[in-house]
């Protein structure tokens, strides 16, 4: 469907869209620049108002390890993700000897905490059987509890949840691995993880801990399940057969659909995610040894499965994100549906508002992730024809970016399924960022201090 039907489609409320919005309208802003440090913007006259200067880019100090060799550490979760214990003091990792390969069904990675006022002193509170390089094992603080974690692992052959108390070394079991967890820390969103080790290893799990329905390309017993992490209630909310009416079309006889990549709003009413489809599954991997190519949809939902609704007209595909807030994200995508991968942000219900964010700047993939004010973007890319990752601070009124760094990367950490993405992510009161890279020739955690 090109941009044109996708319009018509959303005022006649059918189609890509389930409800709302024409996507009328995608405006491009106009006039970013880069920064080169501190900026002070001049008032802007506009209707006849002056406007104030916008907020000055906070000072990002110098990266520092809180982790060390011979072993390679990350961060225990994805980008975007909290890592920090309530108090800020403990920042959760894993560490592994792995390096150069996935991890197979038998080999644990170690879960810690470091001690950040203890001189970065690892506190080890478990291990993990389902784990890898861009995820991690999914770790996340739960504030209902002092103490209270949740992260995925292997039991008795099964792929789950477990619900830890590190201080009181409670725990008990949830019997689906989770992929997000809302701010309250009161319900998770769980996928499938033994079919995305099917079509994209990197992001799966080892063990077939769970069935990867691998004879069924559009699952009806399958898809996006909302589980209550204090009393493990779990409910089917959206199957991959009902998004099937906005997906991409797989005409192969051997293809795959599936969801990824979710993501629950501040407010937790509402759930983002990737879905993709695979044509020729087989065949690619006899051709390469692995899946190496798929189509995106990028979607939401209220956080009960309703209103499911397409973010961009088809072509556009989807990467990475995060939410503002309830009801604004920021999404990398195909803008117009072309080649080069952009920074858009808009509104839930408000789609065809999309904006272009910084065009010929921001005009990349990025792992984005909004400040904790709502006011800047941090993104970071994948290596430049000189093996160095940049990263960048948008600043979302006037649109100017600051660069903040540049990170190199050795050849051993290159191989698309074990390589080490920045991923980084605020503190949340957001006064230091937290990242992973083989800068200094491993793979370790580093912090920057955010002076605002």
């Amino acid at each position: 469907m090109d941009r044109r039907s996708f319009i018509k489609a959303a005022a006649l409320g059918t189609g890509a869209l389930a409800t709302g919005g024409l996507f009328n309208s995608a405006s491009a802003a106009s006039g970013s620049s880069v920064a080169s440090g501190s900026s002070v913007a001049s008032a802007i006259q506009k209707a006849g108002k002056k406007k104030a200067a916008p907020v000055p880019f906070p000072k990002v100090g110098k990266a520092f390890s809180i982790t060390n060799a011979p072993f390679e550490h990350l961060l225990a979760n994805y980008f975007g993700i909290n890592p920090w214990s309530s108090d800020n003091r403990y920042i959760a990792v894993l560490e592994t000897d792995i390096k150069g390969r996935l991890p197979e069904a038998d080999e644990a990675a170690l879960v810690y905490l470091i001690d950040r006022g203890d001189h970065h002193r690892m506190i080890k509170i478990g291990k993990t059987y389902c784990w890898n390089f861009q995820e991690a094992c999914m770790f996340h603080w739960l504030p209902w509890e002092d103490g209270a974690c949740v992260w995925n692992d292997r039991r008795d052959g099964k792929f789950v949840a477990v619900v830890s108390n590190w201080k009181t070394k409670s725990e008990r079991i949830i019997p689906r691995p989770i992929s997000a967890v809302s701010e309250d820390g009161e319900w998770a969103v769980s996928i499938n993880y033994a079919r995305l080790r099917l079509t994209r290893p990197d992001y799966g799990y080892a063990g077939n801990g769970q069935d990867p329905l691998r004879d069924v390309a559009w699952p009806d017993n399958d898809g996006l399940w909302l589980v209550n992490l204090r009393t493990g209630e779990e409910k089917l909310i959206l199957s991959v057969k009902q998004a099937q009416p906005l997906m991409t079309k797989i005409d192969s006889p051997d293809g795959l659909a599936y969801f990824c990549h979710t993501v629950i709003s501040k407010d937790g009413s509402k759930i983002f995610f990737l879905a993709r489809t695979v044509e020729n599954f087989q065949k690619q991997l006899d051709a390469r040894g692995h899946i190496y190519q798929w189509r995106t949809t990028s979607f939401t939902c209220n956080i009960d499965g309703s209103n499911l609704r397409r973010c961009f007209p088809d072509g556009w595909e989807g990467s990475h994100f995060n939410w503002k807030d309830g009801n604004t994200l920021a999404v990398t995508a195909k803008w117009d549906a072309g080649k080069a991968w952009s920074h858009t942000m808009f509104t839930v219900g408000e789609e065809d508002k999309v904006k272009h964010l910084a065009p010929g700047v921001m005009d990349w993939d990025g792992h984005c992730v909004f400040s904790p004010d709502g006011n800047f973007l941090s993104s970071d890319g994948y290596w430049d024809s000189n093996s160095n990752r940049h990263w960048v601070l948008l600043r979302l009124e006037d649109e100017e970016v600051m660069p903040i760094g540049e990170f190199h990367v050795p050849d051993d950490y290159k191989e698309t399924y074990t390589r080490c993405d920045l991923h980084a992510r605020w503190r949340p009161d957001g006064k230091q960022l937290a990242f992973n890279s083989v800068h200094d020739g491993s793979r370790q955690v580093y912090l920057r201090n955010v002076e605002w």
